[in-house]
């Protein structure tokens, strides 16, 4: 089973974290968040995304990306960009894996993604639009990672009730 760690640089819209928060429940990721966020922690809207999945969530939190790297040093990390000259579903992650995300407005610091040019990747989408949202691009790129190992570890399979569905016939 993969391990996977979202982490957002700088994240500024609560909803957009809440939601991330919530995949990362769903799918067993880890979550990172390195500062400055864009909103206290305990913003009513971050966890009002999340629902009441925060017990069941693995957060850390870092202050910048020199405290991130220190802390995992030889990490394999992705970088999410609209820069990246690769696509996602290109790539074998390793079951250890770091998928980093940038902030809302900006993405991620165009330094950071010179200084690691082979690990930026694209989502592909139409040309002339800026961007996914945030927590959709997290979802895509999730579960990338957890297709490539057979969504080890999850639920693959649901039950219908047909308590639910009564004498109708689809």
């Amino acid at each position: 089973m993969p391990h996977i760690h979202i982490v957002l640089h700088e994240p500024e819209i609560p909803q957009n974290t809440g939601n991330i928060a919530r995949t990362c429940a769903a799918t067993g990721a880890s979550l990172h968040l390195i500062r400055p966020l864009g909103f206290p922690i305990d913003d009513r809207k971050m966890k009002r995304a999340g629902l009441d999945y925060w017990d069941k969530l693995n957060v850390s939190y870092y202050d910048g990306l020199e405290d991130f790297f220190a802390r995992h040093p030889g990490a394999a990390v992705y970088f999410f960009t609209t820069k990246g000259r690769r696509r996602h579903t290109d790539v074998d992650y390793p079951e250890e894996v770091y998928l980093m995300f940038g902030k809302e407005t900006r993405g991620l610091p165009e330094e950071l993604l010179l200084a690691h040019p082979d690990t930026c990747l694209r989502i592909p989408m139409r040309d002339h639009l800026r961007s996914l949202n945030l927590s959709n691009s997290v979802a895509v790129a999730v579960y990338e990672v957890l297709r490539q190992y057979d969504f080890d570890g999850l639920q693959t399979e649901g039950q219908l009730h047909e308590h639910m569905w009564g004498e109708r016939q689809l």
